[in-house]
């Protein structure tokens, strides 16, 4: 059996940034960018839960640490692509919109999406991680030890 993962998958990558995004903010992007085509839910968006796992330390054995709630929906346009969508919160017409925005890559105005989409986005959680790390580099303290001018 052939292992088929990817290092560098795409759709998982646009689907992480979809996931991630500020509310509304993916909606106002595809607004703002094409015409929402018509489509057909193949799940309506509904809201649940899911274990989020953590590691002690970031490397120690995985634990359970809450749950956290998700918003999921299917939908497949008139053209067939299917888009699928995973958000965070409880967030309908957002999980509408990444969903939407999912089956747009998959078809021929995956690059004007992209433009106009996923590269503002990724932007825009690249200056949020930016900004935690230099307010957490703000509070960094430089331990020294002075030597007590003993051999």
């Amino acid at each position: 059996m052939k292992d088929t993962f990817e290092e560098e998958n795409p759709r998982k990558r646009w689907m992480g940034l979809l996931a991630k995004a500020p509310a509304g903010r993916v909606s106002a992007l595809l607004d703002a960018c094409i015409a929402r085509p018509s489509f057909e839910w193949l799940r309506a968006p509904e809201i649940g839960s899911t274990m989020v796992q953590a590691r002690a330390g970031g490397t120690g054995a995985p634990f359970n640490l809450g749950e956290m709630s998700v918003t999921r929906c299917a939908l497949t346009l008139e053209s067939g692509e299917v888009g699928h969508a995973y958000i965070q919160g409880r967030r309908k017409a957002d999980a509408e919109a990444a969903a939407l925005v999912d089956a747009l890559m998959q078809t021929d105005a995956a690059e004007q999406v992209r433009t106009a989409i996923l590269e503002p986005l990724a932007a825009e959680a690249a200056a949020r991680r930016a900004a935690r790390s230099s307010k957490a580099a703000a509070t960094k303290v430089d331990f020294f030890t002075l030597v007590r001018g003993e051999d």
